[in-house]
């Protein structure tokens, strides 16, 4: 079974970095890593008028593109998921030869979690919080941060991709 692993935390919390960060040093590692991203907005991910777009507007149900060195698959969900623990199940199944999954957001799926927490600065602003979205989940298994926060998990900080990247590897790859 592939593991899937959400990458946790408020918004402006660095989750994207985290992500941008442990993809090279896993496929350095030798492993496939696929990404999926959580996002509450409607998205177009393609380019109005181009012919991927058109082929999308048309009513196709799925669109695949394929150049020289990638693929983009646009595809319309089949139905709703509300839970999240569905639609992170009907998402994985595009991804089924990839050693590893790591997911951003999905912070109320029941799968193990990674949360990127960086506390509120003194003036209050921006978009980070004073505690972890995370700190009382059964299935947080490891905090990144630069706080001193208490949490019945390992600690890595925001610098420590390859640290972080070995933990994962360790936990759920290492067969």
């Amino acid at each position: 079974m592939i593991p899937i692993i959400a990458i946790a935390g408020y918004s402006d919390a660095g989750k994207t970095t985290l992500v941008e960060k442990l993809v090279p040093v896993l496929k350095k590692k030798g492993y496939r890593v696929g990404t999926i991203k959580h996002s509450e907005h409607e998205s177009n991910f393609d380019t109005r008028g181009k012919d991927s777009w058109r082929h999308f507007a048309s009513g196709a149900d799925a669109v695949l593109v394929s150049s020289s060195d990638k693929i983009i698959m646009i595809r319309k969900q089949d139905r709703c998921y509300e839970d999240a623990n569905a639609r992170l199940a009907y998402l994985k199944s595009h991804l089924t030869d990839m050693d590893v999954v790591l997911v951003e957001g999905f912070k109320k799926a029941a799968i193990p979690k990674i949360e990127v927490f960086r506390p509120r600065p003194d003036n209050g602003k921006g978009g980070l919080n004073d505690e972890p979205v995370c700190l009382h989940d059964d299935n947080l298994i490891a905090m990144v941060t630069d706080a001193d926060v208490k949490v019945n998990a390992p600690v890595f900080g925001l610098a420590e991709a390859e640290r972080l990247a070995d933990f994962i590897v360790g936990k759920f790859l290492s067969f």
